[in-house]
């Protein structure tokens, strides 16, 4: 009989009754407990996570930062209670703790009282940090601490980043004043060298004036020296000049006091007098063109009578002989007629008379020389007798008021007298000033000096800092085209990156939408391979009937082989049509993966059917130890790296891994290297494990005690 009818046979078996085609049910559903079932209960679990009761605490008291109240606390307790991360409740400290500590709460997380403060603190001069406080308790569940410490870690990078989104938007604005500000020093130190340029041409100006001024100061302190001399001159003569004046002033007083009552008493006289003087001159003026035209007949006549009576006296006094003749009538003469005496006492009276008609033709020839005025004598007469009547009349036109003009005059000279004195004492001080001007002439001269040394010092200094406060302009330039001015768009968007720079550009290359997806791979072959198990529990590895008949080994192997693969297949159909219509796994190669699914299910068959046909009853312990090994070296959960080096080795040489690694790559996506890599492992171990039952099958065909009587039963 075929291999085929055999294990048609076999099955045929379970519809003898109820019973045995109940088993073929447990069996065919068996690996959905595995698979199916027990991927449901954790399918996504991180949706679930809203239903786990979890203790808030909320002490946070708030801080004042820029004038503004702010309340960190509130504000993460308001975002925790839109998440749908945990089941939050808002206790107290104490009722948080003690929940924690008997399960009520899976964990706890405490603001407190000072969390605003430290996070307020970033921005002043003692910056702090805060902490959220997170209390859990594995000994209520430890995958909820896990999933805490991730939650919590995001909470916090959203704290901090807020945080620091504060800070660095305040260090963004400071560099914008600072921007600002140092743009302002640019333009100052423009205004600054602009005004430097001037102060050095300006020092220049004042050092070349200094130049001038030294030599006028040298100047001013020689004049002053000749001034100081002149002052001691005009001293002493001021002196000279007070004491004539007060001389004078006497004088004028003692006179004032013997001609005051004097002038008083003749006023009127003297007025008469001026006025007769005035009249007198004013006639002789007038009588000078008569003068003129008489004078040489006049001076003639006076010559004349001159003679004659010098010749009377001559023979009359001198001679005494001849009678006197009678003498001429002379105009103007002192006598009209000589007396006729005797010489002796007529001599001295004649004598007389020759002499004053000597001095009259003398005057008359004077008067005829003045007439004929050959130098402008008589021109210069009128001109003095115009003054002297002029004069006189005003002495006359004033005589009434001399007495008054005099007490005027003396008030004058009196004035005169102590301004004078004035004038001496003005000096004296003069003399003295100049003295110290002499030596302050002196000190400025030298002051100067110094001043002008100084002034070229200021100037080279000026000159030095004119070049300087260039460079200062030409950096300040440069630092503010370096410093950063940013807007309010660009300040926000530096911000955010500057508290959150690292961000994680993941891509998630064939990603798995949930936990169950993600374990389906490690799960699905647990219960493939469990259902083989369960399968050889009931079905026989070995067909009896085909030992007892003496059948070749190859038969007996494959009909005690396809039984099971056949109930695999059906295994795998009901599990892959509950995990996509019931549970909603999806498939990235759904009829690939139903397919491999087939193959993985004929290779474990193929090694636990090996195991009970060669090791019996023990043969069924070691399918349990086989999956375990397979479970703890597939790298299902873990990396296989992360697990110690003994399930490193064995890795490599066990069949879950591949299948493992290839159903992820038909689940979720990927090149198909591995899938193509597992199904010839899986081909291979089928084989191999076939091969193994056919040699197992031969021996078996051999009756001995150890199988009559087996030492293990199961």
């Amino acid at each position: 009989m075929r291999s085929p009818k055999l294990a048609a046979l076999e099955l045929r078996r379970f519809a003898r009754g109820r019973l045995p085609r109940a088993a073929l049910v447990a069996l065919l559903l068996l690996p959905l407990l595995y698979g199916a079932l027990y991927l449901w209960s954790f399918w996504d679990p991180y949706s679930r996570l809203d239903r786990l009761p979890v203790a808030l605490v909320n002490d946070d008291r708030g801080a004042t930062a820029d004038g503004r109240k702010v309340h960190v606390g509130d504000d993460i307790t308001e975002k925790l209670r839109e998440s749908d991360v945990f089941d939050w409740r808002e206790v107290s400290a104490e009722d948080a703790r003690a929940g924690v500590e008997d399960g009520t709460y899976y964990l706890s997380l405490t603001m407190p009282a000072d969390f605003s403060e430290r996070i307020a603190s970033s921005s002043g001069d003692s910056p702090e940090t805060g902490a959220l406080q997170v209390r859990t308790n594995d000994a209520n569940n430890y995958i909820v601490g896990q999933i805490s410490r991730t939650v919590f870690s995001e909470v916090r990078t959203a704290a901090s980043t807020k945080t620091s989104r504060s800070f660095l938007d305040k260090i963004f604005i400071s560099f914008s004043d600072i921007h600002g500000a140092t743009e302002k020093a640019a333009s100052g130190a423009d205004r600054l060298k602009g005004g430097i340029d001037k102060a050095e041409k300006g020092s220049k100006d004042l050092a070349d004036g200094l130049k001038d001024a030294k030599s006028g100061s040298g100047d001013l302190s020689k004049g002053v020296k000749k001034l100081d001399s002149g002052a001691g001159d005009l001293e002493d003569g001021s002196a000279s000049v007070a004491e004539g004046t007060q001389a004078l002033a006497d004088k004028v007083n003692g006179l004032a006091d013997k001609v005051g009552p004097f002038l008083r008493e003749n006023e009127k006289s003297i007025g008469e007098t001026a006025q007769f003087v005035a009249d007198a001159a004013k006639a002789v003026r007038d009588n000078l063109d008569e003068l003129q035209e008489r004078a040489p007949a006049a001076a003639r006549d006076a010559s004349d009578a001159s003679d004659r009576l010098a010749e009377v006296y001559r023979t009359r006094c001198e001679d005494g002989t001849a009678p006197a003749p009678p003498a001429p009538a002379v105009s103007g003469s002192p006598a009209d007629v000589v007396p006729a005496a005797g010489p002796d006492a007529a001599c001295p009276d004649l004598k007389i008379a020759k002499d004053a008609a000597a001095d009259v033709a003398g005057i008359a020839q004077d008067l005829k020389d003045l007439a004929a005025d050959p130098e402008g004598e008589l021109d210069r007469l009128d001109q003095h007798l115009a003054t002297l009547q002029k004069q006189a009349q005003a002495l006359a036109d004033r005589a009434p008021h001399l007495s008054e003009d005099l007490d005027e005059a003396v008030s004058k000279i009196n004035k005169l007298n102590t301004g004078a004195g004035k004038v001496a004492a003005g000096a004296k001080k003069l003399h003295s000033g100049l003295g110290t001007a002499k030596t302050g002439a002196v000190d400025l001269d030298e002051g100067v000096g110094r001043l002008k040394t100084g002034a070229f010092d200021l100037n080279g200094g000026l000159f030095k800092l004119v070049d300087g406060s260039g460079k200062l302009a030409d950096g300040l330039h440069d630092g503010a085209e370096q410093i950063p001015d940013y807007d309010e768009p660009e300040r926000d968007r530096r911000t955010a990156v500057m508290a959150d720079p690292v961000q994680l550009a993941s891509q998630a290359l064939h990603k798995a939408p949930n936990y169950g997806t993600g374990f389906a791979p490690y799960f699905i072959p647990l219960s493939l391979w469990v259902g083989a198990m369960v399968a050889y529990m009931l079905i026989s590895p070995l067909n009896r009937r085909a030992l007892a008949a003496g059948a070749s080994a190859w038969r007996i192997a494959l009909a005690g082989w396809l039984p099971v693969v056949a109930i695999g297949v059906l295994q795998t159909s009901a599990l892959i049509a509950v995990l996509h219509w019931a549970i909603g796994l999806q498939m990235a190669r759904a009829a690939g993966t139903v397919a491999f699914l087939c193959l993985v299910t004929a290779c474990f068959a193929a090694i636990v059917q090996w195991l009970n046909a060669r090791f019996g009853a023990a043969g069924r312990i070691l399918v349990l130890a086989v999956l375990m090994l397979q479970l703890t070296s597939a790298g299902g959960t873990y990396p296989v790296q992360t697990s110690p080096g003994f399930f490193n080795a064995i890795h490599p040489w066990l069949p879950m891994t591949y299948v493992v690694e290839a159903l992820r790559r038909l689940i979720s996506g990927g090149g198909l290297g591995p899938v193509w890599q597992a199904v010839a492992v899986l081909a291979a171990f089928t084989a191999g494990a076939l091969a193994l039952t056919a040699l197992s099958a031969r021996s078996k065909q051999v009756w001995t005690l150890d199988r009559l009587h087996p030492e293990l039963s199961l």
